[in-house]
């Protein structure tokens, strides 16, 4: 497949897919210093330390393989703490640093174990609260890190079904999300340690609070700062997931956020009141509702700084300065130091200084009707130069149960710039459009979703931004999958395609899936197919098992 003949100078593939500059700044918690991830003179990403409003930048970390892309402050002002696994094994092990003396210390020395982080306090600087598969490989208990002395401490047990944990203000685990056997969660509770005497920390019985079934999604988000109020995203009673207030005395829910059309997204917390200031719909782009007045001139402030998606990025705990990321589609990520005093914004850097000023491509949100009449919303981008119709990309997403949003892709910014046009489809089974739409995708692996890329490839066709002999497939994961099922299933549909670590073969991905996803299982299942009792109807889903010879390049 070849594309359009007139092409803009292209753009290096170390300059689109290369280390960032600088990227990820977070403040520390008392404001004084900056950490940032830089790459080394290596090209290994590292994490690095400046003093607010100084020019003393320094490295931190000195990893010597991989490169560090995951760390965060903890209260103590002095200590952060980064994610590392070992050779891409997935098991990351937590590794905390001090700012002073450099000297690294990994908390989570354990082999074949994987960390992840529960929570950190502001009230209990010295400790974290770690879930660690140390047990046994299929399920993550609770434990207690002092982060003075590395101390390893075990909290709460998993009875082996618990996928999440939440801390009240007191740093004690009392909610917790339980996948239950059919496909659905159960929402957990307990009471705290002064419950009646006799009621120790070991046998405090949980309570189940809400089930949600496996056509339902929900959690548990935080609890209030007086431990009377759980906040929760759930979508029973209605079609999207809403942030709910429940009364854990009475058990009453109250509805404090919602949109008919669109999930719940991102959500914004006073970071020591523990009150829930704003939250975020992502429709085609992100859309804030503001919830308590005191920040709504913040944000009207930052929308006016350029143009783009802002997002929080950190905030001290005096909360008077905030990290904000500015993000577009045809450019770096900016990132600024925001005072909420002087309501001013100062610029730090942006992570990719090389793409200012490139020949970017801008990404244009579209939609069109499935042959079923479902809407399906995208993102396309075309080339800057030439006209159509171009040979072009359908480029899609993995997961599946995740989406494409607006902005700056690598990918997409290096195809466009070869002269092709990239259609990006949020296919039926895509998440944040509600649970209708999310479960339209349900046994439809090979089917209807794959309907909906075929559509896409009439859509192209209708609109005339592509003729039908030159169209690509392409994608990771899922979409690797897709692209196979895409010539498989489909031969004479796509000129060629790119699998990127696809599965060919439906019962091979769930036979070899770690064994912490065990208790995913039942939402899998329910989601793709039962491997017990449907082996041959996920078989025919599957790109190995059919007899149908490609015609198309890959």
């Amino acid at each position: 497949m070849q594309s359009h003949p007139t092409l803009p100078p292209l753009i290096p593939r170390e300059i689109l897919f290369g280390n960032p500059q600088r990227s990820s700044p977070q403040i520390s918690r008392d404001g004084k210093y900056l950490a940032y991830i830089a790459p080394d003179d290596k090209n290994v990403l590292q994490v690095w330390l400046r003093t607010l409003g100084q020019e003393d930048d320094r490295q931190l970390t000195d990893d010597k393989k991989r490169g560090i892309r995951a760390y965060f402050w903890t209260y103590n002002p002095e200590q952060l703490i980064y994610l590392q696994d070992s050779d891409g094994d997935e098991n990351f092990h937590l590794y905390s640093v001090n700012i002073h003396s450099n000297i690294v210390r990994d908390l989570t020395p354990f082999q074949s174990v994987k960390a992840q982080v529960i929570d950190l306090d502001p009230d209990f600087p010295d400790e974290i609260l770690v879930a660690l598969n140390l047990n046994t490989p299929e399920k993550f208990d609770v434990y207690r890190i002092n982060l003075k002395n590395g101390a390893v401490e075990f909290d709460t047990d998993n009875p082996g079904n618990i996928v999440d944990w939440t801390a009240n203000a007191r740093f004690e685990i009392l909610a917790a999300l339980a996948a239950s056997p059919d496909g659905g969660y159960d929402l957990l509770y307990r009471e705290t340690r002064d419950c009646p005497p006799g009621s120790g920390k070991a046998d405090r019985p949980w309570e189940l609070l809400r089930h949600w079934e496996a056509d339902d999604e929900g959690g548990a988000v935080s609890f209030s700062s007086d431990g009377k109020t759980l906040y929760v995203i759930g979508s029973h009673d209605a079609n999207t997931q809403r942030l709910i207030a429940l009364d854990l005395a009475t058990r009453q829910e109250t509805i404090i956020a919602e949109d008919e059309q669109y999930d719940v997204g991102g959500i914004e917390t006073h970071p020591t009141q523990r009150h829930i200031q704003a939250v975020s719909f992502y429709k085609d782009k992100v859309h804030w509702q503001i919830l308590d007045e005191s920040i709504a001139a913040d944000f009207e402030a930052l929308a006016k700084v350029r143009k783009g998606e802002f997002a929080i990025g950190s905030r001290d705990l005096a909360d008077e300065n905030w990290i904000v990321a500015y993000l577009t589609d045809d450019g770096p990520v900016y990132y600024y130091l925001y005072n909420r005093a002087s309501k001013s914004s100062t610029l730090l850097f942006s992570n990719q200084p090389e793409l200012e000023n490139l020949p970017l491509s801008p990404m244009k949100p579209i939609s069109y009707q499935a042959r079923d009449g479902l809407t399906i919303h995208g993102y396309l981008t075309l080339p800057l130069t030439g006209e159509a119709p171009y040979a072009t990309v359908l480029l899609v997403h993995g997961g599946p149960w995740a989406r494409d949003t607006w902005g700056y892709d690598p990918e997409v910014q290096w195809l466009a710039n070869r002269g092709y046009a990239v259609l990006q489809v949020n296919f039926r089974g895509s998440t944040g459009y509600g649970k209708a739409f999310l479960n339209a995708g349900n046994r439809q692996w090979a089917g209807t979703m794959h309907d909906d890329l075929i559509d896409a490839v009439n859509w192209l066709a209708s609109e005339r931004i592509a003729t039908p002999d030159k169209i690509a497939i392409m994608g990771g994961s899922y979409g690797g999958y897709a692209t196979l099922v895409g010539l498989t299933f489909t031969p004479d549909v796509f000129a060629c395609g790119v699998d990127i670590v696809g599965p060919s073969s439906i019962p091979t991905l769930m036979q070899s899936i770690p064994p912490y996803w065990a208790p995913l299982m039942a939402m899998f299942q329910h989601r793709v197919g039962n491997m017990e009792t449907e082996e041959e109807f996920l078989k025919s889903r599957s790109r190995s098992f059919l007899s149908i010879r490609l015609k198309s390049p890959y």
